[in-house]
């Protein structure tokens, strides 16, 4: 089966206390669709400025990635730079620029429409309703967003939330979202809202997801080299919605085996700058790092 994606994708400029890149491909959409590529068939819906070209899209290119749904338009292509602190999980965002991402409307190839699983990707809510009228059938619809759009469009998110199936934030936007700072308590007001799972990034220390049968939580997988977690919870989210769609079940046992696999894609992206470490990563490795992380969480009954 195959997932609808719908979002950004961006040139990166990044700046870590292990090095530094400038003008890299990246975007959330672009970590989500190579991670859920590893599980499921990918249909891509993004646009790219004048200056995106084969030298760029050959990141996608011999993957279970489709990119029918790729727009060019006139000018350039979404660039992000940012900085971390030593310690990785604080960042400061050096500068913004939307260019064509700015006007972008989601237009679905016709070959879209039929989905079964649908993501939509951190951007307006708007532009996420709009993407959920075009669908004609989904199994599944998971999102993403973050604090701009719970502080400046309210009522818009509060409208896709009761729309989808599951929400993927990290734990500052829940407690934000919900206005309750006890993310357990927080995540039950989100789920008010509509989605009847959430799943609360935590960045190092892992991921926690909240359905109505319980709790489970998905410890980081402790690496030994660290270099940029650029992308790392789209990372996370591609490897947990394409297991969903190569599973074809929701179930609390699918929940958590994609939890699983969420954290180790995350994992994997940390490991290099950019989309470099996953450009080089294979299926033997993402199943000896789910066997390594299920191991450090195995333990008997007293």
């Amino acid at each position: 089966m195959s997932i609808l994606a719908v979002g950004s994708v961006a040139f990166d400029t990044i700046k870590t206390p292990f090095g530094e890149v400038t003008d890299i491909v990246g975007g959330s959409l672009t970590y989500f669709a190579l991670a859920a590529s590893f599980f499921s068939d990918v249909n891509l819906v993004a646009v790219v400025g004048e200056d995106f070209g084969e030298d760029q899209l050959k990141i996608f290119r011999g993957r279970r990635i489709d990119l029918k749904g790729v727009a060019h338009a006139n000018g350039k292509t979404f660039r992000w730079g940012g900085e971390y602190s030593l310690n990785l999980n604080s960042r400061e965002t050096l500068f913004t620029e939307l260019n064509v991402f700015e006007g972008f409307q989601p237009d679905l190839p016709e070959s879209y429409r039929q989905a079964d699983v649908v993501f939509l990707g951190n951007m307006h809510p708007l532009l996420q309703q709009s993407v959920l009228d075009q669908v004609k059938t989904r199994r599944v619809v998971g999102m993403d967003s973050m604090n701009l759009w719970i502080e400046t469009t309210p009522t818009e998110l509060r409208n896709v939330l009761g729309r989808v199936d599951i929400v993927k934030i990290d734990d500052s936007e829940v407690r934000d979202l919900a206005g309750v700072y006890n993310l357990r308590k927080a995540a039950a007001a989100v789920q008010g809202f509509g989605p009847r799972t959430l799943i609360a990034t935590r960045g190092s220390h892992g991921a926690m997801l909240f359905t109505p049968n319980g709790i489970f939580s998905a410890p980081a997988y402790p690496l030994e080299d660290e270099a940029d977690p650029t992308g790392a919870g789209d990372c996370f989210a591609g490897g947990f919605f394409g297991y969903l769609a190569q599973s074809q079940s929701t179930d609390e046992a699918t929940l958590r085996r994609a939890m699983i696999l969420g954290s180790v894609m995350g994992s994997f992206c940390v490991e290099d700058f950019g989309t470099h470490r996953l450009e080089r990563l294979t299926i033997d490795e993402i199943n000896a790092r789910y066997r390594a992380l299920k191991q450090l969480t195995d333990f008997e009954d007293l």
